[in-house]
């Protein structure tokens, strides 16, 4: 899946995407983020073909969107913007409705593509309830379930987690690892660090409609810079000898000195040690603390995201 320059502006002139170029290797969980409101689903419903870009293209399983979806769709599942379900249904029967809106599904084996699905997403002991007595977790789910009915190339998510409990976000990423496993591409749009940083093999950022960096998970967080972490009883003392010698952004804590590790970190870090001990300083811990993707992420985007799951 890739773009080009996709661009879409609204009418008003709200440019909510613009000139994108991303590139999903096929066989990845590839996270998309972004704090809320950054373009993550306008993007996703380009690629879907929902709605048309201003400008530019997108290809999705090597087909041009959204000229080709008719033949793209049926090799995708989708939840995006949460699932849209038939409130006086069971969860049961809005499945069964969903395959069989499928022209691919054979209806002889419909019962146990439903049935299968509701267990891989734990819900099969509500499956008799009707949806409109659902939770916004369960909702999720079901979407989460209609997207999974029979396998597919592609499977494009956007906020799966929305509304679960940490042991229903556990078990959806769980389930988004089981996927990818089994071949299929997994596109996930979240706001969540954690989510992406547990799941995903590459990742995009968005701010405010442009692509700001994408590569490996690995690749974006080395793009923080590690932290010096001295753990002292004698903190002031501590922190006074990395003063002196000039590095930056001292940091004093409770039984920890923190610094910025500069560029120059592995020529220079015996060096600050043998001072530290030479002040008499009690070292007890001495070392360089990688960039989180936390780091990496406001550092780029210049804003806050939820890092919990």
């Amino acid at each position: 899946m890739h773009t080009r320059g996709l661009t879409k502006r609204f009418r008003g002139g709200q440019l909510a995407v613009d000139g994108l170029d991303l590139t999903v290797p096929r066989g990845s969980v590839f996270g998309f983020l972004g704090p809320n409101g950054s373009g993550k689903t306008t993007t996703i419903r380009m690629l879907m073909g929902l709605i048309a870009p201003t400008s530019g293209m997108a290809a999705v399983l090597g087909e041009p969107m959204p000229q080709s979806v008719g033949t793209v769709l049926p090799r995708v599942g989708a939840l995006i913007e949460g699932p849209a379900l038939y409130g006086f249904l069971s969860g049961r029967d809005n499945l069964a409705r969903y395959d069989s809106a499928d022209p691919t599904a054979d209806p002889h084996t419909r019962a146990r593509r439903v049935a299968e699905a509701l267990d891989r997403v734990g819900l099969t002991a509500a499956a008799g309830k009707k949806a409109r007595a659902y939770s916004l977790g369960m909702k999720q789910r079901l979407g989460l379930a209609a997207a999974l009915l029979q396998p597919r190339e592609l499977l494009v998510l956007d906020e799966p987690t929305n509304g679960l409990d940490p042991q229903g976000m556990r078990e959806i990423r769980a389930l988004v690892r089981e996927v990818a496993a089994e071949g299929t591409t997994v596109f996930l749009s979240s706001h969540l660090l954690d989510e992406i940083e547990q799941v995903c093999s590459h990742a995009a950022v968005m701010s405010r409609g442009r692509l700001l960096v994408q590569g490996t998970v690995a690749e974006l967080a080395a793009r923080a810079q590690g932290r010096l972490v001295v753990r002292t009883p004698d903190v002031e003392e501590a922190a006074a000898v990395l003063a002196a010698h000039q590095v930056a952004d001292v940091r004093a804590g409770d039984g920890r000195v923190d610094a910025d590790a500069g560029q120059n970190a592995d020529e220079a870090l015996p060096k600050l040690c043998a001072a530290l001990v030479e002040a008499g300083v009690r070292v007890r811990g001495f070392g360089v603390e990688r960039g989180t993707l936390e780091d990496a992420f406001v550092a780029l985007t210049g804003e806050g995201f939820d890092v919990a799951g």
